[in-house]
């Protein structure tokens, strides 16, 4: 039951070429900074990614990205991601955009063993048309596009309307950054930067959770527990300076 593992190297060691990985965070806030690091150290290739967005130019994912270590990625938004963009806009990567409420439920249903399900989110839209950009090619014509998906009519609550199937996520791997973990893998986290943590997790087979600061099983009381251990399969703990090294994407103060 002591899910502990020696470091972050040991903790990614296993991660190949070609793998899936569901990474947490949002920007860069709550986002496991250290195995990302330990990844991009460990050389993994050709991986697929699915995570709110990609990190910033130089943090985050954005490292893998640079690195070119990773060839499609499952995603909300670009953002202010340089790199993220040039790639996607050159045909170098493959960008499955989804709905930021649908691709946290999907990495949800997929942990919980739900194949599909139904979402009026994207109705009427290339969502569920099809033909959204996932690769362009070097003209900057669109290489592939995503396909039309199947839209059903259902009545909830006396109203009847449209909804889109949505396909649950399911990845070889799952990184993520809790603030405190006990020894079994059970996971609180702080504030905004529980954010996709949680549904990444729970996507992952293998699940790995570096934390700020790791307890004793017990020492978290049940109801502050926001991801139950059976999700968890390695925990990292942090040094104080890993602990404590958290960038802000986008810093603006009042001037004086």
């Amino acid at each position: 039951m002591d899910k502990v593992v020696a470091g972050p190297a040991e903790a990614v060691a296993d991660i190949g070429d070609g793998s899936s990985v569901a990474v947490g965070g949002f920007g860069l806030s709550g986002i496991p900074w250290t195995t990302i690091e330990a990844l991009l150290e460990q050389g993994a290739g050709d991986l697929t990614v699915v995570s709110n967005n990609c990190g910033v130019d130089g943090a985050g994912l954005g490292v893998l990205l640079a690195a070119g270590r990773i060839t499609r990625v499952v995603a909300s938004y670009i953002g202010e991601n340089k790199e993220f963009a040039r790639q996607f806009l050159s045909g170098e990567l493959l960008v499955e955009l989804t709905p930021q409420g649908t691709l946290a439920e999907r990495l949800r249903a997929g942990g919980s063993g739900i194949a599909a399900f139904y979402t009026p989110t994207g109705v009427g839209t290339l969502v569920a048309d099809g033909g959204l950009p996932w690769r362009y090619d070097a003209d900057g014509g669109v290489a592939i596009a995503s396909p039309p998906k199947e839209v059903r009519s259902f009545t909830l609550g006396g109203t009847s309307r449209e909804y889109v199937l949505e396909e649950g996520i399911a990845t070889d791997f799952a990184l993520v950054r809790a603030a405190v973990a006990d020894r079994h893998g059970n996971c609180v986290f702080h504030a905004a930067a529980r954010n996709f943590n949680p549904p990444a997790a729970m996507a992952g087979r293998v699940t790995i959770v570096e934390a700020e600061q790791v307890v004793e099983p017990g020492a978290i009381d049940p109801d502050d527990v926001h991801l139950p251990g059976v999700f968890v399969q390695r925990v990292v703990a942090l040094t104080p300076d890993q602990a404590a090294d958290k960038r802000i994407e986008k810093r603006t103060v009042t001037p004086r």
